[in-house]
């Protein structure tokens, strides 16, 4: 019993320093110059994937969870942002972790993160459209025509706002799940070897 306790606490151990680094990661955002200013890239779900490998898909929602709680007093979406960070996040490691979970190989490692990633785009587009846009629009008092107006700058022709997202947000959502997935590549076997290191010492 001694035992399980003790590899519980590492494992929360683990989940807090992750969730730590994601918070800050959170800050480090790239504007993006084919998509508007205000939608931008971060790499704050690369420890959450790693936890969902590495400790379970569980694990990376609680990840996704304590990074954006951490983020709130520093939001400047009166929270819709982080709201919907978490959303997309947990949906991107959970259905990652979960595929893993039962295929513990590389073919199966790249299967759930693409399985992800997609996941992850597909619910952006009622995400945004039913609830960040409309939150925007309320809360922050964004004009819904000027937000449309941001993606026509770019792409002539982009007149609503569900067309906005189908062309811009919905396949940088995927492009995100994708570069984050990669960078857990170049890191994890290293960092996982480590990790249950530690778990199946105590």
């Amino acid at each position: 019993m001694k035992k399980i306790e003790r590899k519980n606490i590492v494992k929360l151990t683990t989940t807090a320093l992750l969730s730590a680094i994601s918070a800050v990661l959170q800050f480090v955002e790239i504007s993006i110059p084919i998509i508007p200013s205000f939608v931008k890239l971060d790499f704050s779900d690369l420890p959450a994937i790693l936890g969902s490998f590495a400790l379970g898909p569980g694990y990376g929602v609680v990840i996704e969870l304590i990074k954006n709680l951490l983020h709130l007093p520093f939001t400047q979406s009166a929270g819709v942002g982080e709201i919907c960070n978490f959303i997309l996040g947990a949906v991107f490691v959970f259905t990652a972790g979960m595929i893993y979970k039962y295929k513990r190989t590389r073919t199966g490692a790249i299967i759930a993160s693409v399985a992800g990633a997609l996941a992850m785009s597909i619910i952006s587009l009622p995400a945004n459209y039913y609830f960040v846009y409309p939150a925007y629009v309320k809360i922050l008092n964004m004009p819904l025509d000027d937000i449309i107006s941001m993606y026509n700058a770019i792409l002539p022709g982009t007149n609503s706002l569900i067309r906005a997202l189908c062309i811009f947000n919905l396949p940088f959502t995927f492009f995100k799940g994708i570069v984050n997935a990669a960078l857990c590549f170049l890191i994890y076997k290293p960092l996982s070897s480590f990790l249950k290191g530690k778990i199946n010492k105590v």
